[in-house]
């Protein structure tokens, strides 16, 4: 696209290539946190396909580092008897609860967590005498959380923790060897609590954060370096990245507004899974409430680069992995290794969850599933090239057509590249694959040339 006279930008959104966390102030204004260069491009994974050397650095606001409270242990190694450190660490992690998960789940959702980590607790105590007090207990802390109200209930909280610690005091001085360490032990399920508690934190952003911060702060700034006449950019956009410029022109039909897109491409992209066989439905296990503890990120970088040998070498134990990156002989093994080694990120539970929505009835919504994203696309006045592969096990034709077929007949051209003898695409063919730069990116330049003349004229 540049050797074709495009301003040409990456977009690299928060969690993703080379963003970084912003250490400034909250107050930082969305347009300020965009440092160097950036693409019009806007591809969820876009570092794993080298398109440009420039350097590409989003910030984001998303949450600051969070402390974790320590408890120290005396000369001989045991944990000292100390009931208000115990009590604080125990308020902490209830309030922390209530705040961290505000907004994060709906009110059943939090349930399900915050009697989980009880349930933790529950287990530490062996006595029944014991387990009824702290039944008591429990039902009360849980009717506290339902009220979100963490400054009103704080001092209730530490009262009611108060009563767990002396729960475990009078385990504590209990002859049964079972509850000796029983203060310990609860010292450490408190700790590991509050370091999922901070991995949420951490990575605290789903699609929504996206699609409202990232994605315009992004587009303001290109503006304001390439300073096109209509103020209108074009846009690209792979598998997520596709499936952010579908939901930003339909939040924008829904309330009225410019898109600010004079055309766009979406590549393997849809916003309604349904109907499709898409692979990506094993990862919907994982929207279970009760995963969001146990499960806080999926380092799904982490994962593919460990089992990428498994797949690619004899005994092809995992031989499954690759067919959902490429169909076969479609990519040049080295690209394939790189692709698999450095092109996925960690992706917060957050963003899991709403992303899922996109395999139930209605397609994909907003983080409170008040709006779906497919039903405003028939008001789209923005051109639309969809493509997909015809062996794509993640982003299926189907899916994609059942996107396509919502935008105006007059405004949408639909392509699937492939043939029935071969050769195939896979999901990151369309954009790495070997025939890539002879059949796919000439159909994007045609396409995006007609549309920028358009505009020109």
């Amino acid at each position: 696209m540049c050797s074709q006279g495009f301003d040409t930008w990456i977009v690299e959104v928060r969690g993703a290539g080379l963003s970084i966390r912003d250490s400034g102030p909250k107050s930082q204004p969305p347009s300020e946190a965009l440092i160097s260069k950036f693409v019009s491009v806007i591809d969820d994974n876009a570092n794993g396909v080298p398109l440009l050397e420039k350097q590409s650095v989003m910030m984001t606001d998303s949450g600051s580092e969070s402390e974790i409270s320590v408890v120290s242990r005396d000369s001989t190694g045991e944990l000292p008897l100390d009931e208000p450190q115990l009590v604080t660490k125990l308020t902490d992690a209830f309030l922390r609860l209530a705040e961290t998960l505000s907004g994060y789940l709906n009110d059943g959702q939090l349930m399900v967590v915050s009697s989980k980590f009880l349930d933790r607790i529950s287990e530490l105590l062996g006595d029944a005498r014991l387990s009824d007090r702290f039944n008591e207990v429990k039902g009360s802390i849980s009717g506290l959380l339902k009220t979100r109200e963490t400054s009103a209930i704080a001092a209730q909280i530490r009262e009611l923790s108060q009563r767990l610690v002396n729960i475990i005091e009078d385990g504590q001085r209990s002859v049964s060897p079972q509850l000796f360490d029983l203060q310990e032990r609860l010292s450490a399920t408190i700790e590991d609590f509050q370091k999922q508690l901070d991995l949420i934190v951490t990575y605290n952003w789903d699609f929504d954060n996206y699609l409202e911060e990232d994605i315009p702060a992004a587009m303001e700034y290109i503006k304001l370096e390439s300073k096109p006449k209509d103020g209108r950019v074009l846009a690209i956009g792979h598998s997520m990245g596709g499936i952010l410029l579908y939901a930003m022109i339909s939040r924008c039909a829904f309330r009225g507004m410019k898109s600010g897109l004079a055309a766009m491409v979406t590549l393997a992209s849809s916003v309604d899974y349904t109907s499709s066989k898409s692979s990506l439905k094993l990862l919907l296990p994982l929207a279970d409430p009760a995963q969001a503890l146990n499960v806080p990120v999926v380092p799904l970088g982490a994962l593919l680069a460990a089992a990428y040998p498994l797949a690619s070498r004899p005994p092809y134990v995992l031989s499954w992995l690759n067919p959902q990156i490429s169909a076969q002989d479609m990519m040049h093994p080295e690209l394939l290794r790189k692709l698999v080694l450095n092109n996925f990120c960690t992706i917060p539970a957050k963003l899991i969850l709403q992303l899922t929505t996109a395999f139930r009835e209605g397609g994909l919504r907003d983080r409170t599933c008040t709006f779906s994203y497919k039903d405003q696309l028939h008001k789209c006045n923005v051109p639309v090239l969809a493509l997909a592969g015809d062996q794509d096990l993640i982003c299926p034709p189907e899916a994609v057509y059942d996107t396509v077929k919502l935008i105006p007949e007059h405004l949408v051209t639909y392509k699937v590249f492939g043939k029935p003898d071969g050769p195939h695409y896979g999901h990151y063919d369309l954009v790495g694959g070997r025939l890539a730069i002879d059949e796919i990116y000439p159909c994007i330049i045609e396409f995006l040339s007609k549309h920028d003349q358009l505009c020109s004229d």
